[in-house]
């Protein structure tokens, strides 16, 4: 079985309250980091959509999946590198 880390995005930027662009470098390390290698990694919570798209960006090629999970969609596979 897979080892599946889920990263609420909205923990990213809780102490300012707004995600913000000049610390999109530091949101994409912290990912790079909780999400480690080959894992399936789940993203969920609030966050704007271009920081969604760069942390999917920023994973790509780290996680073996990473899906997005929401209360209204469930959960939506973005890539699946898992050749079985």
């Amino acid at each position: 079985m897979d080892e599946v880390i889920t990263i609420d995005v909205s923990t990213l930027y809780v102490e300012s309250g707004t995600a913000k662009l000049s610390d999109l470098g530091e949101y994409e390390a912290e990912v790079r980091s909780r999400a480690g290698l080959g894992k399936v990694v789940v993203l969920t919570g609030s966050g704007p959509i271009w920081l969604y798209l760069r942390l999917a960006h920023a994973l790509h090629g780290k996680a073996k999946k990473l899906v997005y999970s929401s209360p209204v969609t469930g959960e939506v596979v973005i890539f699946d590198h898992d050749p079985f």
